[in-house]
Order: C-alpha cells, then sequence, then structure tokens
C-alpha cells in the first residue's frame, strides 16, 4: 500500500477515525457524543507529534507525516467543530458566513504552517518553542469547554455565542503573535483540564441533562 506507516501516523488516524465518528453523532444530534469525539482527537493530536519526535523515520516520512497531520487538523479541528456548531444552532445566514470563514482560516493557517515547518525542519532538528498565533486545535479543548455551560443560555443566545467565539478563533487562527508552546507543568495543566471536561460531559450524559 502507498503511504508511511508508524506509530505517530497511526495516532493521527484514530484521532481523525474519531472526529468522523463525531461527524455522524453531530448530525444524528447526539452533540455531547461529537463532543467526547472532538477531545478524543485533541489528546491523539497532543501526543502525534511527541511520538513522531521520538521515532526515527527518513526524511520522506517526516514529509508525509506533516501533510498528512495537517490534513486530518482541516477535519478535525476545522470541518468538526463548524460542523459541531451548525448542529447546535449555527444555521444563520450570517452563521453559516461564519462557519465557512473558520474553515477557511484552518485552511489557511494549516498551509502555511505546512511550508514554514518543512523549512525549519530542513535547517533544524530542534522542536518549535512557539506557535504563531492559535493553533488550530486549541479548539479541539475551547469548544468543549464552551458547551459545558450550554444549558446556561436561554432561547437562542447559546446559538448567537457560538457565532461570535468562532468568528473571534477564526481571527486568532491568523493572527500574527507569538504564543509559547505547553512544555514541562503546562502541559499536565492542559491535560488535567481535558480529563476534567471529558468527566463533566460523560456526567451530563449519564444524568441525561444535555
Amino acid at each position: 500500500m502507498i503511504g508511511f506507516y508508524n506509530v505517530s501516523v497511526i495516532l493521527t488516524y484514530i484521532g481523525l477515525a474519531s472526529s468522523v465518528f463525531g461527524i455522524t453523532r453531530a448530525m444524528s444530534g447526539q452533540l455531547y457524543v461529537a463532543i467526547l469525539c472532538l477531545l478524543i482527537s485533541g489528546v491523539c493530536d497532543m501526543f502525534d507529534g511527541k511520538i513522531a519526535r521520538a521515532t526515527k523515520r527518513s526524511r520522506p516520512a517526516m514529509d508525509f507525516g506533516i501533510q498528512i497531520d495537517s490534513l486530518c487538523d482541516l477535519v478535525c479541528f476545522g470541518v468538526f467543530p463548524a460542523v459541531i456548531c451548525w448542529c447546535a444552532g449555527v444555521q444563520s445566514v450570517i452563521g453559516i458566513i461564519v462557519l465557512i470563514l473558520f474553515v477557511l482560516a484552518g485552511v489557511i493557517r494549516l498551509g502555511y504552517f505546512n511550508v514554514t515547518e518543512q523549512q525549519r525542519q530542513s535547517e533544524t532538528d530542534e522542536s518549535r518553542k512557539y506557535y504563531q498565533g492559535l493553533p488550530v486545535t486549541t479548539i479541539g479543548l475551547l469548544l468543549p469547554l464552551v458547551f459545558l455551560f450550554k444549558n446556561l443560555f436561554p432561547g437562542n443566545s447559546f446559538s448567537v455565542f457560538l457565532t461570535v467565539f468562532m468568528i473571534v478563533v477564526a481571527f486568532l487562527n491568523l493572527l500574527n503573535f507569538r504564543l509559547k508552546k505547553p512544555a514541562g507543568k503546562s502541559i499536565y495543566v492542559l491535560v488535567v483540564i481535558g480529563l476534567a471536561v471529558f468527566v463533566c460531559v460523560i456526567v451530563f450524559l449519564a444524568k441525561g441533562i444535555v
């Protein structure tokens, strides 16, 4: 079969599979199951890069990893969140335009990352210490956090909030500012937050309050 297969790429594929399944759940009205799938995709993305750097790979395999990671990120953290928001009520003309812009921002950012990362890796083996702008993958934690408070919004105000939230995230994805990559204790903090959100969503589903 064509392609390159190693542990890091397989983990990326698992994240993609989780997102595709999540899209089917969102379109079936099971929004919080979809949110769980988004969290799982986020966890896979958090560790696939670390595993990739610890795996001995050829130059073509490394380039393939960059491309496949971005392609999967576009589905997991671009298309999938947009589908969740649409299913959650972001269906006005303005809302749909915002979701299109959100996905477009993800495409632009990931394409730019591919070009700059390939060049960077040809010059150094060091890991990136800073992001340029907000990574598209952060939606994997931010959107589930937002959904924890969904029931606090009366009427259709949640869909309005989601519309504003998504355009702000899209803007931050493309804004050229330096954001320090999580390292050391900050990684553990993110993992704890992610686990807490995961548990909360499970509890919501178990109690049928979603």
